[in-house]
C-alpha cells in the first residue's frame, strides 16, 4: 500500500501527528510525509491512500489546507481511499460556554477536509478524527501520537 500525508501544522503538533502516522504506515508499504507547501500533483501517482491533516484554526482548516483541497480537480481522487484528521484543543476541559456553543455549531478542520476528499472522488475509509492539543500549542496529550499511529491503518 502506497500512503501520502500532506499536512499543515502552526506549532508543530499536526506535523508530529503527520510523522507519526508515516513512520506506522511505513510497517506496511511505502508512506511519506509532506508539508502542504511542497505538495505536487506527482505525488499522488500511484496513491493508494491519502491522508490530509491540519490544526483547527477558527473552526476550520487552514487556509493553506483548504486550498490544498480547493485546487484538486474534480474526479482526481478516485480510486483512491482517504482519511481526515485534525488537531485540536479538548474543549470539555474549557470551562467557556461561548468556546463549546462555537464548537458545537462550527466544529473542527477534520470534517471539512473529509469532505471535501470525497467531493474530489475519494472514498473515507474511516470517519475524520481529531488528536487533542494540551492549550494551545501543545504539546499533544499523553497517548495521542500511539492512537494516531493505530487510527491510519486501515
Amino acid at each position: 500500500m502506497k500512503t501520502l500525508i500532506v499536512y499543515d501544522s502552526v506549532f508543530g503538533n499536526t506535523k508530529t501527528v503527520a510523522m507519526a502516522m508515516e513512520e506506522s504506515m511505513k510497517e506496511i508499504g511505502e508512506a511519506s510525509a509532506v508539508h502542504v507547501g511542497k505538495y505536487h500533483q506527482g505525488l499522488l501517482e500511484g496513491v493508494d491512500l491519502l491522508v490530509v491533516g491540519s490544526p483547527t484554526r477558527g473552526f476550520k482548516p487552514t487556509k493553506e489546507v483548504s486550498e490544498f483541497l480547493n485546487m484538486l480537480p474534480a474526479g482526481e481522487l478516485a480510486g483512491i481511499k482517504v482519511l481526515a484528521f485534525d488537531t485540536r484543543s479538548d474543549v470539555k476541559k474549557i470551562d467557556n460556554k461561548v468556546l463549546n456553543f462555537m464548537v458545537k455549531h462550527f466544529g473542527y478542520a477534520a470534517e471539512p477536509i473529509g469532505e471535501k476528499l470525497v467531493k474530489k472522488g475519494g472514498t473515507l475509509a474511516k470517519q475524520p478524527e481529531g488528536f487533542i492539543v494540551n492549550d494551545t500549542e501543545g504539546p499533544l496529550r499523553d497517548g495521542e501520537i500511539e492512537r494516531a499511529k493505530k487510527w491510519v491503518k486501515i
